[in-house]
């Protein structure tokens, strides 16, 4: 009983290090990859609620194995440019594509 027990979480583990390795988007990026994002994404977004100059309502953020696009609408050029600053400082981030504009 207890190597039929042993048997079946072994079975469980293996199939659970596939998944992991899976990918999704057609086969671009593995689960791991889109996690990473997901977690960039978030600190972006975290860092621009910090800055008091921002405001994370008009400002859209996505995050592509490790690109992070920035988009929407904000009242100056200058919290254009904080924008991207914020986006650069987060731990992952390879590089910030800027398509906000000017209201």
């Amino acid at each position: 009983m207890k190597k039929l027990r042993f048997s079946a979480f072994l079975a469980a583990l293996m199939l659970t290090t596939l998944t992991a390795c899976s990918t999704t988007d057609s086969g671009r990026r593995t689960v791991g990859q889109y996690v990473d994002d997901a977690a960039i994404t978030a600190g972006v977004k975290a860092a621009i609620v910090n800055e008091p100059t921002l405001k994370v309502s008009e400002i859209q953020v996505e995050t592509y194995e490790g690109v992070v696009q920035l988009s929407g609408f904000v009242s100056s050029a200058a919290n254009i440019a904080t924008a991207s600053t914020v986006a650069r400082s987060v731990n992952g981030v390879k590089s910030v594509k800027n398509d906000i504009r000017l209201k």
